[in-house]
């Protein structure tokens, strides 16, 4: 069937290329030499349109040949850098943690606290506020029960 519309596309320009030179000559001036003209450039005509087609044709399987060997040349450098695996380096994902600001400095209040007594005059203040978690939730006693005992 292919064949077939090739065979009649050729036929047709052949055909329509001999009757349109045939038309620039009036009929009654009409000789061989012009009919034999007229044939002559309609085959050079399909000529030059089947070298395109087949130079296109020829194209396309080199185009193709060189897409299928570049292919084959990613795969096997794929497959080199998985043979021999190189340690990965990996940048972590987070920020850096942020630096601590300045501490302010302590403002005075003339007296000062000990952990056993209260506030006595005279003696360099605290530094820092007392803190609540750091006192000893019970006392040193409550391990013995009213009469002295241990528990």
């Amino acid at each position: 069937m292919r064949v077939a519309l090739l065979v009649y596309g050729v036929l047709y320009v052949v055909i329509e290329v001999v009757g349109y030179q045939l038309e620039q000559v009036s009929w009654p001036e009409l000789t061989p030499l012009d009919v034999a003209t007229a044939l002559t450039n309609a085959f050079l005509t399909v000529a030059v349109l089947v070298a395109v087609l087949v130079g296109i044709d020829l194209a396309g399987h080199r185009w193709r040949r060189h897409l299928r060997t570049v292919a084959q040349e990613r795969a096997r450098l794929a497959l080199e850098e998985w043979a021999a695996p190189e340690p990965l380096t990996v940048q972590a994902w987070r920020p850096g943690p942020l630096a601590l600001p300045a501490a302010a400095a302590p403002r005075p209040t003339g007296r000062t606290r000990t952990r056993t007594g209260p506030a006595q005059e005279g003696r360099a203040p605290d530094a820092h506020a007392p803190n609540a978690y750091a006192r000893q939730a019970w006392s040193e006693d409550a391990s013995r029960d009213a009469s002295g005992r241990l528990l």
